[in-house]
C-alpha cells in the first residue's frame, strides 16, 4: 500500500508538470496560475503545494525533466577536460562537437524538449517569484561555459597552438551561436534545419579559432 501511494504521488507530480508545460506554452508563465495547472491536471491546489513550493519551484522541476539529460550529455562529453594525464587519450574538440550535436538533435526531435525550451526561451519573464528560475538558468550557462572553456584550453595544448582570443571568450562565442540558433529555430522551425546548420556553423566557428576541421567520423586530425 505504501509503494502504491508513492507511485500515485509520483504520477500526480508528473501530471502537474505535464499540465504546466502545455499551459505555459499556450498562455505564458505569468498568465498561468497554480490553480490553472491543478485544474488541467485533475488535481487540487493543495496537491500542487504538496509537490512544489511555488511556481518557480514547479518551473525548475519542469525544466529539469528535459534539461538534465542534456546537461548530463555535456558533462559526459566535456567532463574530462583539464584533468592531468587525459589529453593524450581524448579529443576535446570531438567531445564538444558531439555534445552540441546531441543537444541540438534532442531539441529538434523530441516534442517535450522542444516545448520546454520554447517556454524557457519565449514564454517566461524573470521577475518576482521567477527570479529563482533566472538563477538556475545562469548556473546552467556558467557550467556549460566552464566546460567548454576547459575543452578549448585542452585542445589548444593538444595542438600546440595559441587561441586568437582567451578560451573564456571563445566559450562565450560558442554559447552565443548555439543559443541564437535555438531561439531563432523555435520562432520558425521551417526556416532551417537546426541540427545540420548547427553542426556546420559550429565547425566554421572552430576553424575560425584556428582548430583543424573534423574528419568524416567527427574526430580532429592530429
Amino acid at each position: 500500500m505504501v509503494r502504491r501511494t508513492k507511485e500515485e504521488a509520483l504520477a500526480t507530480r508528473h501530471k502537474l508538470l505535464d499540465a504546466a508545460e502545455h499551459l505555459f506554452q499556450a498562455q505564458g508563465v505569468s498568465r498561468t496560475s497554480l490553480q490553472d495547472i491543478a485544474r488541467r491536471a485533475g488535481a487540487t491546489r493543495g496537491a500542487v503545494y504538496w509537490h512544489f513550493k511555488d511556481k518557480a519551484d514547479l518551473f525548475n522541476a519542469m525544466m529539469e525533466r528535459v534539461t538534465l539529460p542534456l546537461e548530463q550529455s555535456f558533462q559526459g562529453q566535456l567532463g574530462q577536460e583539464g584533468r592531468e594525464g587525459q589529453e593524450g587519450h581524448t579529443d576535446p574538440l570531438a567531445r564538444i562537437r558531439s555534445g552540441v550535436g546531441e543537444a541540438l538533435l534532442r531539441i529538434a526531435s523530441d516534442p517535450q524538449t522542444r516545448r520546454v525550451f520554447e517556454v524557457a526561451t519565449h514564454k517566461v519573464e524573470y521577475v518576482g517569484e521567477l527570479q529563482a528560475v533566472r538563477l538556475r538558468h545562469l548556473k546552467s550557462r556558467s557550467d556549460f561555459l566552464g566546460r567548454v572553456e576547459r575543452g578549448f584550453q585542452a585542445a589548444a595544448r593538444q595542438h600546440a597552438m595559441e587561441l586568437p582570443v582567451p578560451a573564456a571568450a571563445a566559450a562565450q562565442g560558442l554559447h552565443a551561436i548555439i543559443d541564437g540558433l535555438i531561439q531563432n529555430w523555435l520562432l520558425e522551425s521551417a526556416d532551417f534545419d537546426l541540427v545540420s546548420l548547427g553542426r556546420d556553423v559550429v565547425e566554421v566557428y572552430m576553424r575560425g579559432l584556428g582548430f583543424p576541421g573534423a574528419d568524416k567520423d567527427g574526430a580532429t586530425p592530429s
